[in-house]
C-alpha cells in the first residue's frame, strides 16, 4: 500500500525525460494515464493498493503511447525575451525595453529591460490587469443592458472553463481570455452575464445571450477550436 512519504511523481527517462504526476485516488479501480490537452501535464491516477513499483512497470508499458500523445499536443511557450504571445488574439513579440511598465507597441510586448529574468512574471501581471480591465468593462456592459446588477468579479487561472456565475450572481473568469480576440472575450462575459437571468443552458438562456451579445456561434467555435492553446503559455518556472 502506499505509505507516507512516496514521491508524488516519477521521472520516465528520456531523452527528452517526462515528468509525471501521480495521483491516488480511493475511487480509481485501475491505473490510468492522462495527458492534459491544455498544458501537456502528464498524470497517472492510481487506485489504494496499488504499489509504486507497479506504476512504474505501468508508465513503461505505456512509454511509447505517451511518448506519441505530447508529440501531438504543441509544446509549451516560456515567455521570456524574443518569445511571441498572444494578445487579443494577436501574436506580439516580447522586447526587453527602457520602458517603466509593459506597453503595447505595434505587434510588440514592450518589458523593462531591468531582471529579465522577471520578464514572464511581468507580462503574466500585464495580461491580468488588462484581462480584468475588459472583463469588467463588458460585464457592466452586459449587466446594464440585462437590467440585472452581479456580485464580485473574480480572475482565476482555471483549466476547466472559461467563465462562472455562482447563485449568489459572482462572476468568475478565466484571465487568459484577454488572448483570445476581443470579440470572444465579450462573448464569455456575455454567457455569464446571462446566467444572472437564467441559471441553465435552456433555450431560453441561450436567447437571454443572444439578445446581449448577438450570433455567438463563431465566438463559441473559437474557444472550441482554439481554446486550448492560450493554456501554451509558461510565465513562471
Amino acid at each position: 500500500m502506499w505509505g507516507r512519504g512516496l514521491p508524488t511523481h516519477l521521472i520516465l527517462q528520456g531523452p527528452p525525460a517526462v515528468e509525471v504526476v501521480l495521483k491516488r485516488s480511493a475511487r480509481a479501480k485501475r491505473l490510468s494515464l492522462r495527458v492534459s490537452g491544455l498544458d501537456r501535464r502528464v498524470s497517472l491516477t492510481l487506485p489504494p493498493r496499488v504499489r509504486l513499483r507497479e506504476a512504474e512497470a505501468f508508465l513503461r508499458e505505456k512509454e511509447s503511447w505517451l511518448r506519441t500523445a505530447l508529440a501531438r499536443n504543441p509544446d509549451m511557450v516560456r515567455v521570456e525575451p524574443e518569445a511571441e504571445v498572444l494578445f487579443q488574439g494577436a501574436p506580439h513579440v516580447v522586447e526587453l525595453a527602457t520602458v517603466k511598465a509593459v506597453q503595447v507597441e505595434g505587434d510588440r510586448l514592450l518589458v523593462p529591460g531591468r531582471a529579465p529574468e522577471r520578464t514572464g512574471a511581468r507580462v503574466e501581471a500585464f495580461l491580468k490587469l488588462q484581462a480584468r480591465h475588459r472583463l469588467q468593462a463588458a460585464s457592466d456592459l452586459y449587466a446594464a443592458r440585462l437590467g440585472l446588477p452581479y456580485g464580485r468579479l473574480t480572475l482565476r487561472d482555471t483549466r476547466s472553463r472559461w467563465g462562472s456565475c455562482s447563485a449568489e450572481g459572482n462572476l468568475n473568469y478565466s484571465w487568459r481570455l484577454i488572448m483570445a480576440p476581443a470579440e470572444v472575450l465579450e462573448y464569455v462575459a456575455a454567457h455569464e452575464v446571462a446566467h444572472l437571468a437564467e441559471m441553465n443552458h435552456s433555450p431560453a438562456f441561450w436567447d437571454v445571450v443572444t439578445r446581449l451579445y448577438g450570433p455567438y456561434a463563431e465566438q463559441r467555435g473559437w474557444l472550441r477550436q482554439h481554446g486550448g492553446q492560450l493554456h501554451r503559455y509558461r510565465f513562471k518556472d
